[in-house]
């Protein structure tokens, strides 16, 4: 099944359009094949990863710990100030 695709015009520093196009033939890729991997990987990262790494540190600091506080206090003796 063909996914259904949409055409778009869009306005890019000279800079750019020239890296894209060479990225592309460097990698043997479209244009079109380029920006369509990069958006899949960022509604890929949007979607899933920084819930995950939230959910995988949440609750590891008590919550009436201040952390500014125990942060300074770590470099201070990481330094060597007192």
């Amino acid at each position: 099944m063909a996914i259904e695709t949409s055409q778009l015009t869009i306005r890019l520093p000279v800079e750019d359009v020239d890296f894209v196009k060479r990225y592309a033939k460097a990698n043997g890729l479209s244009v079109t094949e380029v920006i369509d991997r990069y958006l899949r990987r960022m509604r890929l990262l949007s979607s899933e990863a920084p819930q995950a790494a939230l959910d995988e540190i949440t609750g590891l600091l008590p919550a009436d710990m201040d952390a500014d506080a125990e942060m300074r206090e770590r470099l201070s003796i990481k330094h060597g100030r007192s």
